[in-house]
């Protein structure tokens, strides 16, 4: 696809700085609307070119706080910033208050700046399904910053790591976080650790033993995370911790292989999930089929065990296509 005249009329808007436009895509991506499909497509080879950075930590630590005073921090900067802030879902209703976007604050005439609330709906890991795809439209829309603010769920909310270049762990003192992170696997995924609130006594203890904790731990792939003390409230720190973002990025621009594999690791990991969505599909389709209804007979009257059965399911759907040659 050579020409702008070939992509669709969507991409076309959204590449000409049309928000709607934007917002309406986004909104196909999180209904699963298959009509998108082509538009991301075409947008694909326009992507690659945005520096997203994941901010990452448990509940009430101030992450939307620290989002809103980097925003702020990168407009001042004249660079144009995109963020995408996950919200937790109701486990039996799908729907989520989306209050980053009453907490996130931006001028309506800025356009320099979008803001952009999804809802987990369920997924484990702290980011939605449709994050990755979110984030193209975005990269695609030219922005250069994407900031991508996880759920903040604990110990499972580490897949920010297979979106953002870098990742932030934010945390505050006092609630021990400093040393949970090495059990939630927090730790395992920083690139750059903020002890938010530095108001608040015990901040620069925190910070310290963060250091020593990283200090204590061999540097992956050559980088060892750094430690920022900020107040999101007050402005403090915030501009030291854009700097520790910006280093990493460096860190990884100064080779190119580095990058390259970071992005070939997360590239692996998308792959995988969305083969095995389509696996899933198929899966469901075959046990909904009432011709074929006997695999959950044969489980539920213990004639088979669920993994033989699994097996069963597996070949008699994929491996006749497994054995055609690739066209």
């Amino acid at each position: 696809m050579t020409g702008g005249a070939r992509l669709p009329a969507a991409a076309r808007a959204l590449l000409s700085g049309d928000r709607r436009a934007l917002a309406r895509l986004m909104t196909q991506v999180e209904n699963h609307d298959p009509a998108v499909l082509p538009v991301l497509r075409a947008l694909y080879p326009k992507t690659g070119r945005a520096h997203v950075i994941g901010l990452a930590g448990p509940l009430g630590v101030g992450k939307s706080s620290v989002v809103n005073a980097l925003l702020a921090h990168l407009r001042k900067l004249g660079t144009t910033v995109a963020v995408v802030a996950v919200d937790p879902s109701s486990p039996f209703s799908g729907g989520s208050v989306l209050g980053d976007r009453i907490r996130l604050e931006r001028d309506p005439g800025d356009a320099g700046v979008f803001i952009r609330s999804m809802a987990s709906r369920g997924r484990a890991g702290g980011v939605s399904a449709a994050t990755r795809e979110v984030v193209r439209l975005l990269d695609a829309a030219g922005f250069s910053v994407i900031l991508v603010e996880t759920v903040g769920s604990g110990q499972v909310d580490i897949e920010i790591r297979d979106i953002a270049s870098t990742s932030v762990v934010v945390l505050v003192p006092h609630l021990g976080d400093e040393v949970q992170t090495l059990k939630a696997g927090l730790f395992e995924i920083a690139d750059v650790f903020c002890v938010n609130k530095a108001d608040l006594a015990g901040a620069d203890l925190a910070a310290r033993d963060l250091s020593e904790l990283v200090g204590l731990g061999a540097p992956r792939d050559g980088w060892r995370p750094a430690v920022v003390v900020a107040s999101a409230r007050d402005g403090t720190g915030i501009s030291e911790l854009w700097t520790a973002i910006a280093a990493h990025e460096k860190f990884l621009d100064a080779d190119p292989k580095r990058r390259a594999a970071a992005e070939r690791t997360r590239l692996a990991t998308e792959l995988v999930e969305l083969v095995r969505e389509r696996y899933t599909e198929s899966a469901r389709e075959e046990l909904s089929e009432a011709s074929r209804s006997h695999w959950l007979d044969d489980v539920a009257a213990r004639r088979t065990d669920p993994r033989t059965a699994a097996d069963g399911i597996f070949e008699r759907q994929h491996a006749p296509k497994a054995r055609r040659r690739r066209p």
